[in-house]
This record gives C-alpha cells, structure tokens and sequence, in this order.
C-alpha cells in the first residue's frame, strides 16, 4: 500500500512538439531529443533504467529491455506553455483561456499606478526581455537611479529585477505584492516574479532569491483535497509559490537542483505519509532560457546521479513520480518556453515494470492518481494510470 509520494518536476524537461505545437510558434520543438542530438552519449542510466528511453516518441534516449518503471507521456489540455498551467493541469484544474501577455510591455495605466503604490519615482524597461540580457542593459542605471527594472515574456508575467544593494529584498518584495494586487481582472497575470541581481565585477547575476507571487488557483484541487483530509503536503523549491501557498502544509525554498533534491530526501526521513511534491527549476530558469545545451545536458547527468540514491532511499509504501510541466528547448530559436509533450515516469518496489502508459490526454492524470493513492476526491478531468495503482 502507497502511503508516501514523491513527485519531482524537471522544468522544462519537454520531449517534442504537440501537434498543435504550430499555433505556439514551436512547430520542431524537442527540448530532450535535441539535446540528445549534442550529448548522444548523456550517461543517465537511472532514469533510463525507469523506462526513460523507452516511452513512444522520445528521441536519442536509447531504451532497455526491462524497465522497473511506469512509463509514457502526455498532452496538454490547457492553453499555454507555462509553469502556472502546466503545474495546475497536473493538479487537476483546466486554463482554456491564457493568461494575459504584453508583448508590447504594460499599459501606462498599469505602470503609473505600479509607480504611485510604491513610491516609487520611476521605471526602467517594461518591455519584453531576456532576464540576464536586460540587467545587463540596465543594470548600472538602475544602480544609479535606484529605479526597479520592470520587463515582461512571451509568458504572462510581471518581472520586476533589483539590485539588492539597491532595493533591498524584503523592499523588492513589497513591490510585488503591490503589484500582484494591481494585476487584477483583465490584467490578472499568471506571476510576478521578483528578479534580485547583485554585480560580480563587470557582470551582472541573477541571485536564489528569486520569488514568484502567484495567481490564486482554483480550490478545487488535488493539493486542497489531500490537506483537507489530513495529509502532509509539503512544497519544495518554487511549489509553495506556484500555487500561491493554496494547498501547501509546509514549503520550503531551495537555491537549487541539487538543493531541491537533497530537500526532498530530507522530507524523506522526516516524513512518512503524504505527498513532497519537488520542482527542480535550474533546466527551466539556468539551461533552458538561455539557451545552455551542454548546462541542460549536465544538469541532466548530475539529476541522474542524486536519482539513484533516492532510488535506494525509497521505501516499499513509496511512489515516485517524475515528470516535466512544458519544454524549454536549448537549441530553438528565442528564448521562451515551447509547447511539447512531457514525459511522465511512475516507480513503486511492488509494481510490475515495463510497463507502457501510453499518451495521456491531460496531464491531470497525474494528479488523478494520487488521488487514487491517497483516497481522496477525484479530480474534475484526468484518469488513473490504472497500470500503477492496482483498483
């Protein structure tokens, strides 16, 4: 019996276009095959061992014969190509409709009221940018003007970037709870994201302190359902700040991959029951964004690595879960998320391996599965992998 799951996101991980990839603008897109192209020779035998190379559909991961896993990958329903709708389907709730983008940075109405909430004299930016790229535009006059630096993606986001010797953290974060409450109706964006940097000598560098000020998700959900029946839910790496804190029992930062995975063990000896639910944000935010195929493909190595001492940590009444939540890929054109399948990896010591779970509709079916696991109530779209969880 399944008392404990550990579910670990790879950001960004994708692994090929969706068929409707075209309407994106990611028509070729294939964050996991193309970087296989460049390292075909990526040693990450633990999760090829649980059927990594095996699911349909991937490409350059060479199979096994006999996997221990559960393997397959999935669709997405919602439309979008983010974090927020990504990590939300898995939970259970449906985003037909995108959040608002401005590709044309943030109305003036927007900008003026940003100003007059936080006194603020002025901003640097609001346009569409590359994170590292605009804080090396702007950094040193944000620097001298003390201005915060607002910019935006092709996602829907309000980033404000500071220098915290500048703008101190905690000031920074008053920036965007005041904007996230600006960000209302119309202009409710998926995230506000504060974007510290600090200078190394002539460079500028994004710190670990990043925050994400997040859109509140629907209650209806697989992490209110299991901490209104009691169970631990605990949220590791930027997981507290995706669902806004909704769900969560206990969270905890991380600085990170190898911190978030040395967390997730920890939870593993502190907590027996429940779900430790682990986003690993480096692809996403270090590899996939700007564009670092050989720091994806060692990221990939050393995840690899820390996976088969959690595979030997694991208990008979644990279920591990590994997927990704949308690509990223290195190798594409721009540097914005891209609209792929993920692949979805299942592992429990009584399991029958070698197991093939097809393609998903929704990656709700993740969620739907714990669900089962844990006796709770079933999410409103997604199915059972009935081939791990016994009826």
């Amino acid at each position: 019996m399944i008392k404990r799951v550990s579910w670990i996101v790879l950001d960004s991980a994708g692994m090929g276009a969706l068929p409707d990839a075209a309407k994106f603008g990611d028509e070729g897109a294939d964050t996991i095959g193309h970087i296989m192209e460049q390292f075909p020779n990526l040693n990450i035998p633990n999760l090829r061992k649980l059927g990594y190379g095996n699911i349909e559909g991937i490409h350059g991961v060479l199979p096994v014969e006999t996997p221990i896993g559960a393997y397959g990958r999935s669709k997405e329903l919602s439309n979008g190509k983010d974090t927020t709708i990504g990590h939300w389907e898995m939970i259970g709730i449906h985003t037909p409709t995108p959040f608002p983008t401005y590709p044309d940075g943030f109305p003036k109405e927007i900008i003026d009221e940003f100003i007059k909430q936080t006194g603020c004299k002025g901003v640097l930016g609001n346009c569409v940018a590359s994170g590292t790229t605009i804080i090396n535009e702007l950094g040193e006059e944000q620097m001298k003007t003390g201005y915060p630096i607002v910019y935006t993606s092709a996602d829907s986001v309000f980033q404000i970037a500071a220098n915290e010797n500048v703008i101190p953290l905690a000031t920074l974060y008053e920036y965007c709870s005041i904007a996230r409450r600006i960000l209302c109706g119309p202009h409710e964006v998926a995230r506000v994201i504060a974007r510290p940097f600090v200078k190394e000598g002539n460079e500028f560098v994004r710190t670990a302190s990043r925050r994400d000020f997040s859109k509140l998700p629907d209650a209806k959900n697989l992490l209110v359902y299991l901490k209104e029946a009691g169970y631990d839910v605990v949220g590791i790496g930027k997981i507290e700040d995706i669902f806004a804190g909704v769900g969560i029992t206990e969270a905890i930062h991380t600085k990170d991959n190898l911190d978030g995975l040395q967390q997730t063990m920890n939870y593993m000896n502190k907590i027996t029951s429940g779900l430790l639910f682990t986003n690993l944000v480096e692809f996403d935010s270090k590899w996939g964004h700007r564009r670092d195929i050989a720091g994806y493909a060692k990221g990939l190595e050393e995840f690899d690595e820390q996976l088969g001492i959690l595979l030997e940590k694991m208990k008979d009444t644990d279920l591990l879960i590994i997927n990704a939540d949308h690509g990223c890929d290195p190798s594409y054109r721009g540097t914005d998320h891209t609209r792929e399948y993920i692949p979805v990896l299942m592992y429990h010591k009584g399991m029958a391996g070698g197991c093939s779970l097809g393609t998903a509709s929704t990656f709700a079916c993740i969620g739907q599965t714990i669900a089962k696991v844990f006796g709770v109530k079933e999410l409103e779209i997604g199915e059972v992998y009935k081939e791990v969880i016994a009826e």
